[in-house]
């Protein structure tokens, strides 16, 4: 299974000082740990600039859920969302915290869209994902069960289960993140192994 690595000592926040200062500039907002393809932590940075077009690599966690009728459940990103709002996308999503190892970002972030509290994750595997806004290493976990899901209104406009079918018919239309789009081609066969 794949983990993140961070340094003994706090790792640097990013940016750097400019040059001629002795400090680093203070950063608002949460901060993401920055990444080698390999898991290792070498920087911390404010998600803002992470997904301003600085392209620096930082993790993700993923977390698809499967029912025992063999469908999917996609959430509809709220309209609040600064990326791709009133997309369907992964059951569960979001960022790794600085200090967070992975399996701790994916219990939160169930919780925190979903309230979903109690299910096992399998890991399925690592990827990169490069987008206009931002570089994230992804971390895809799966579950299977029949789960009493809640979505956050902050987080989710509304949430479903969807069958293979539906979720190929809605392929290229507009209606899914493209992330989404490349990660179930990628993963298909392995959440239907799960069953």
């Amino acid at each position: 299974m794949f983990e993140l690595i961070y340094p003994i000592e706090p790792a640097p926040t990013m940016p750097g000082p400019k040059a001629g200062t002795a400090s680093v500039e203070v950063q608002e907002g949460e901060l993401l740990p920055v990444v080698e393809e390999s898991g290792m932590v070498v920087g911390k940075a404010a998600r803002k600039y992470c997904h301003g077009g600085s392209k620096l690599l930082h993790p993700v966690v993923h977390l698809h859920i499967v029912d025992r009728s063999s469908r999917l459940y996609l959430q509809k990103r709220s309209w609040n969302k600064d990326l791709l709002p009133g997309k369907w996308d992964t059951s569960v999503g979001g960022h790794v915290d600085y200090g967070e190892y992975l399996t701790e970002a994916l219990m939160r972030e169930a919780a925190e869209e979903l309230h979903l509290t109690r299910f096992n994750p399998v890991y399925i595997g690592t990827y990169r994902y490069n987008s206009k806004q931002e570089s994230e290493l992804v971390n895809i976990y799966a579950t299977v069960g029949n789960f009493d899901l809640r979505p956050d209104p902050e987080e989710i406009s509304e949430g479903r289960f969807w069958t293979f079918e539906e979720i190929d018919r809605a392929m290229g239309q507009g209606i899914l993140t493209p992330n989404f789009e490349q990660e179930f081609r990628r993963i298909r066969t392995k959440l239907l192994s799960l069953l």
